[in-house]
């Protein structure tokens, strides 16, 4: 049922985004957000900006545009700071990234030049393909930890921020597991003063947001926040996250064409994928442990969409498999081949090939717009712990312990826009239909 006693706090003042990690992604989604600004482009991809929601019923014609129903922050509000481990600004950067073209950032050179990196927490151990000078030191986890919460608290002062917001944009780390220091927040911090190996630098930037009650989004599909100790400490401090792992290109594809395979009970007997990919992103995924954290985030997608435990027939012997290879001359335009070998009627083949021509930063830039923006309605609504309704951002959506992941990207935009309806006392919609037929 709706909550029509959901106390929304206002969305007026500035709103800080926080980002590890000023590169490609990062770049193309600030320098598009100021374009939009001086209407140089338009924000297509963003469902905070241009994507509608159908109130009531068909016959009651009210599809307002969502940041028209939801008291959503004005973009016109936002400031932007972050951390990299290279010392060039945002307009330096985007122009290494190569995403954008130069007549479109040298409308926005100004803005994006005033935009400096501060010194990243970066330990080589856990990204291995990168290295780079603009780097805070301190003797332990823990002081590099208190090292950003007063950078935060300098940076919302200095600024006049009323809110934050932090969505990691770096790099895929090595591949951690839980461990008995992720299981309390008393441990963790134990951790991060004896320099736990189990603590890697986007836990640091986690913990140091959690403390302050910023909420927190994570594009990779590092561990990170998903672990009990970080999830204990957002609901202590009433606190939205979410993660893991932006869903852009071969991924959003898979969570398209899977739910369309298991609604017409058509067969699977194989998925083979592979990507290049010549960015900073690639160059990272190149390492075996950096691979191995991206890889079982883009493995889990088909098995919790088909559940092959309650169709065996069709889905209880697929072959999975999935490759990344860096190729520098493709840059940020990654591209993604998927053979899918299926099989119909009587156990008939037949197959389907895509080729996916996409561009990694610009699939995910308005992705963090919209986490951004959905975020700091959630911090003002009053939710917190996990938000498995941003789930359709994600490649490995956090959820309950007891739960299993939601990876259909229709029933994700459902739960979206559900708890969009709910938060302002709508009625959600079930699309049930038989009331226009009695």
């Amino acid at each position: 049922m709706p909550d029509k006693d959901i106390q929304i706090a206002d969305s007026k003042g500035k709103l800080g985004v926080l980002i590890p990690g000023l590169g490609a992604v990062s770049t193309t989604f600030i320098a598009g957000v100021f374009a939009v600004l001086k209407g140089a482009a338009q924000p297509i991809g963003s469902l905070t900006q241009m994507g509608t929601i159908r109130l009531g019923k068909r016959t009651d014609k009210r599809s307002p545009l969502i940041k028209d129903f939801v008291p959503l922050a004005d973009i016109n509000d936002i400031v932007f700071g972050g951390w990299d481990i290279f010392e060039e600004n945002c307009y330096e950067s985007a122009v290494t990234s190569g995403v954008l073209k130069k007549e479109l950032l040298d409308q926005v050179k100004d803005e994006l030049t005033a935009i400096k990196p501060m010194k990243a927490v970066f330990d080589k151990n856990y990204v291995k393909k990168l290295d780079g000078p603009n780097v805070k030191t301190g003797d332990t986890k823990y002081d590099l930890a208190m090292q950003l919460i007063e950078e935060i608290k300098d940076f919302k002062q200095n600024n006049g921020l009323d809110r934050l917001v932090m969505v990691w944009c770096g790099s895929t780390e090595i591949f951690l597991q839980q461990t008995e220091t992720h299981t309390t927040i008393e441990k963790f911090e134990e951790g991060l003063k004896n320099n736990s190996p189990d603590i890697a630098p986007s836990m640091i930037y986690a913990y140091a947001a959690l403390k302050l009650g910023i909420p927190y989004a994570n594009g990779a599909p590092n561990l990170t926040i998903d672990v009990p100790a970080l999830v204990d400490l957002a609901k202590q401090n009433n606190v939205p996250v979410v993660g893991k792992d932006f869903k852009t290109g071969q991924t959003l594809m898979k969570t398209i064409l899977a739910p369309g395979l298991k609604a017409r009970l058509l067969g699977l007997s194989g998925w083979f994928s592979t990507n290049i990919l010549g960015n900073r992103d690639g160059e990272v995924l190149d390492d075996p442990e950096s691979f191995k954290t991206k890889e079982e985030s883009k493995l889990s997608v088909l098995e919790y969409i088909l559940q092959p435990e309650m169709y065996p027939e069709l889905y209880g012997n697929i072959y999975h498999k999935v490759r990344i290879n860096y190729y520098p001359p493709r840059g940020d335009n990654k591209e993604g081949w998927d053979n899918l070998d299926i099989f119909g009627w009587l156990g008939y083949p037949m197959q389907i090939k895509i080729d996916f021509l996409c561009r990694d930063s610009i699939l995910a830039a308005p992705i963090v717009l919209d986490l951004v923006l959905f975020l700091d309605l959630a911090a003002r609504s009053g939710m917190k712990g996990i938000q498995e309704w941003l789930s359709f951002y994600f490649k490995s959506p956090m959820c309950a312990p007891e739960l299993y992941p939601e990876h259909d990207l229709f029933i994700q935009l459902k739960k979206l826009k559900n708890t969009l309806r709910h938060i302002m006392g709508e009625e959600p919609i079930t699309h049930l239909g038989l009331e226009y037929y009695d």
